[in-house]
């Protein structure tokens, strides 16, 4: 069965660095035929669109608010795509959620919190 579990989130001082891994497992093929992407949401507010990292190789952050700030990159060997999230500042603060997309389906981990404040 496939799956896909987010680690790496907790508490940030503003300013500082986290690190999210999504583990992809039960996928044929494995996360190489996997476009994957990192959403997140805020209490009282839509999900969004953060980064997708293309089956191609191809990388894409969304959001203006973190261009510069935010990047998403994959590990084929270990089915692992990571959030690299540096110069947090407390409105990155949502649930973090990890989606893979393979065919005409999409998946979703069961998102993990962040949390930025001092």
């Amino acid at each position: 069965q496939e799956q896909l579990v987010e680690s790496g989130g907790g508490l940030a001082q503003p300013g500082g660095s986290l690190r999210l891994s999504c583990t992809a497992s039960g996928f044929t093929g494995g996360i190489s035929v996997l476009t994957m992407s990192w959403y997140r949401q805020a209490p009282g507010l839509k999900r969004e669109l953060v980064a997708t990292h293309t089956k191609f190789g191809h990388a894409v952050n969304y959001p203006r608010s973190v261009q510069g700030r935010f990047t998403i990159s994959r590990d084929n060997a270990n089915n692992t795509v990571y959030l690299q999230m540096n110069n947090l500042k407390p409105e990155d603060t949502a649930v973090y959620f990890c989606n893979a997309i393979k065919d005409a389906s999409t998946y979703w981990g069961q998102g993990i919190q962040v949390t930025v404040s001092s």
